[in-house]
C-alpha cells in the first residue's frame, strides 16, 4: 500500500470516528440525559449529594410568585 493510500485510509477512519461521536452527541437520548444531569446538578450538589436549598427555594419562590400573579390578574379581570 502506498503512503497516499495509507493516508487516505487513516483519514477515512478519523472521519468515521468523528461521525460516530457526532451521532452519539446528537442522539435524543444523549441530549435528554445530559439535560437531566444538568438540572439535577442545579438542585443537588454533585460532590456531597445534598440538596441545594438556595436554588430550590429560588425556584419555589418563582413558582409561587407566578401563581400569585395569575391569581391576581384573574381576580382583577373578573
Amino acid at each position: 500500500m502506498s503512503s497516499l493510500e495509507h493516508e487516505i485510509e487513516e483519514t477515512r477512519e478519523r472521519l468515521a470516528t468523528t461521525i460516530d461521536q457526532l451521532l452519539h452527541r446528537a442522539s435524543p437520548k444523549t441530549i435528554v440525559s445530559r439535560e437531566v444531569s444538568a438540572i439535577k446538578a442545579y438542585f443537588v450538589d454533585t460532590a456531597t449529594g445534598q440538596p441545594r436549598t438556595d436554588n430550590i427555594l429560588k425556584v419555589a419562590g418563582g413558582v409561587v410568585g407566578t401563581i400569585a400573579l395569575f391569581a391576581l390578574i384573574r381576580k382583577v379581570a373578573s
